[in-house]
């Protein structure tokens, strides 16, 4: 009995470290990675939040937003994330037309312009060492969603094309991919 016990557990064990094995795709790269992940591109540290359909009519959404509201069939979704520079020199962030939202049938998506006096808009800037975007201590930081946003609008039946996206494109052909769970 217990030889029988070894063997199929020695089995179980073999079939683990052969699917564990068979999974090196790299998350971001070969693979999207799911919201919460810090992942690095270009010597910057990128972490998608949260993502979430706005309303701009109500508060909170109305102070993450104050520009017209959707058309008939759109919606307004916010992707908040974090940049941070772990590194020991100034590195800069990715521009903001170097996100795309892409849907499962290859429609694309660029966010919107925000504002510079929106404090929660993310605005690629050079970080020193240690520093992030949203700056700690800003109103971003410290909000409930604790990121700045990208703001993206979507036609509703897009919404309906999952999984959602997000590309971040770096240097030299280098990107970061998120599914969005939306």
């Amino acid at each position: 009995m217990l030889v029988r016990r070894l063997t199929v557990l020695a089995c179980a064990c073999m079939l683990v470290a052969g699917v564990a094995a068979c999974n090196d795709d790299e998350q971001g790269v070969d693979e999207p990675a799911r919201e919460g992940l810090a992942l690095p591109l270009d010597g910057v540290n990128y972490n998608v939040f949260i993502t979430r359909q706005l309303n701009p009519a109500i508060p909170p959404d109305d102070a993450y937003y104050t520009g017209p509201e959707p058309r008939p069939g759109e919606t307004l979704y916010g992707v908040f994330l974090q940049a941070c520079n772990s590194s020991s020199s100034p590195k800069q962030t990715v521009d903001n037309l170097n996100f795309v939202i892409r849907d499962n049938q290859g429609n694309e998506f660029e966010p919107e312009e925000l504002p510079v006096d929106n404090q929660f808009a993310y605005h690629a800037r050079p970080l020193l060492p240690k520093e992030c975007i949203p700056r700690a201590g800003s109103v971003a930081q410290l909000g409930p969603t604790a990121g700045s946003m990208l703001l993206f609008r979507l036609p509703l039946q897009n919404t309906e094309y999952r999984p959602l996206e997000l590309e971040i494109q770096g240097a030299d052909d280098e990107h970061l991919t998120y599914d969005l769970d939306i």
